[in-house]
C-alpha cells in the first residue's frame, strides 16, 4: 500500500518558464496515469492557489468527486500568496471551507521572512483550534527558524497531526538548519513528509538521487521514527527535477539503512492511521 502525502493539480502549470501543455501538465488525470503506473493506491493533494490558479481549492474539490476513491483534499487556507495572508477571521475561512468540501487537512504556506509569531497569536490559535475540533491535518510549509513556533502549536493542540512540507525544507549548504527540525521529533504531533529531496540538496536539482540529503533523511528517521513520517512525491512539481518512479526510488532504493517494515509505515500505514481515507487501515 502506497500513500502520497504530498502532491498536487492544477488546471493551469503554474510555474516558470513556459511549457508547451500548459492546460495539461498540472491536471489530476495526469496525477492519477502516474498513481496508476506506480502502484499508488490514494494520494492526498495540497491545494496551492498560485499563478494562473486562484480557484485551486475548486478544482481540486471536483477533481476528488471525480476520483473520489483516489484523492483526498488539503485545502490552501491563507498561503503566503493569498491577500488574506494572516489578516483577522482565519479561523472562520477554515470554517467555511470544511463547510463547503469534505476536505480531510489544509495547507498554510509560510512566508520565509516569518518567525511564526502568527502561528501562537490570538488569531493563529483560533485557526489551529478549529483544525483540531474538526478533525483535520495541518500540512505546513516552513523553515527551520519556525520550528519553535510549530512546537508551541502542537503542544497546544496534541491531537493535531502537523505534517512538515520536505523534511521540514533543511539545507545541506546550511548544516544547522537540520537541529531545529530534529528538536521538533520531541513532539509526538508533529510529523516529517520525506518528500522534496531537491528543495535541500546543495547539488543541481536533476542530480537524483540527492544523496547529500540522504543524511538529513536518517537523522529525521533516527529522531522521528517511521511512524511519523510519510512519503510524498511533489508530483507534478517533481517533473522539474525527476520523475514520479524516481521520487519514489529516493526512499525505497536508495535510503537503504531503513527497515522493510518501516518502509511500509512511511509509504502509507503512518498516513493511513492518521487519516479516513476510504476504508484503507493501518
Amino acid at each position: 500500500m502506497i500513500i502520497d502525502s504530498h502532491c498536487h493539480a492544477w488546471s493551469y502549470w503554474p510555474y516558470q518558464p513556459p511549457v508547451p501543455d500548459a492546460e495539461h501538465r498540472g491536471r489530476a488525470e495526469q496525477l492519477i496515469h502516474e498513481m496508476n503506473h506506480n502502484d499508488v493506491e490514494r494520494a492526498l493533494v495540497v491545494c496551492a492557489q498560485i499563478d494562473h490558479n486562484p480557484e485551486n481549492n475548486s478544482y481540486v474539490a471536483d477533481a476528488c468527486r471525480q476520483f473520489p476513491d483516489r484523492l483526498f483534499q488539503v485545502v490552501d487556507v491563507d498561503s503566503l500568496w493569498s491577500e488574506t495572508y494572516h489578516t483577522p477571521g482565519a479561523a472562520d475561512r477554515l470554517s467555511a471551507l470544511a463547510d463547503r468540501w469534505p476536505i480531510v487537512g489544509f495547507t498554510h504556506y509560510l512566508k520565509f521572512e516569518d518567525d511564526g509569531s502568527w502561528l501562537t497569536s490570538y488569531e493563529g490559535s483560533a485557526f489551529f483550534n478549529v483544525a483540531a475540533e474538526r478533525g483535520l491535518l495541518a500540512s505546513l510549509s516552513c523553515h527551520p527558524h519556525q520550528q519553535p513556533a510549530i512546537r508551541k502549536v502542537a503542544q497546544r493542540f496534541p491531537d493535531l497531526p502537523i505534517l512538515l512540507h520536505h523534511l521540514g525544507h533543511p539545507k545541506v549548504a546550511d548544516q544547522h538548519s537540520i537541529h531545529e527540525i530534529l528538536s521538533s521529533a520531541d513532539v509526538p504531533n508533529i510529523y516529517a513528509k520525506v518528500s522534496g529531496f531537491y528543495y535541500s540538496t546543495a547539488g543541481p536539482r536533476w542530480d537524483f538521487p540527492f544523496r547529500d540529503v540522504q543524511p538529513f533523511v536518517r537523522a529525521i528517521y533516527e529522531s522521528f521514527g517511521a511512524q511519523r513520517m510519510c512519503w510524498g512525491s511533489d508530483y507534478p512539481v517533481v517533473r522539474r527535477a525527476m520523475t514520479y518512479r524516481q521520487s519514489i526510488e529516493c526512499l525505497r532504493s536508495y535510503c537503504d539503512f531503513i527497515s522493510p517494515a518501516d518502509m511500509e509505515l512511511i509509504f502509507g500505514r503512518t498516513l493511513a492511521r492518521l487519516l479516513p481515507l476510504g476504508g484503507v487501515h493501518g
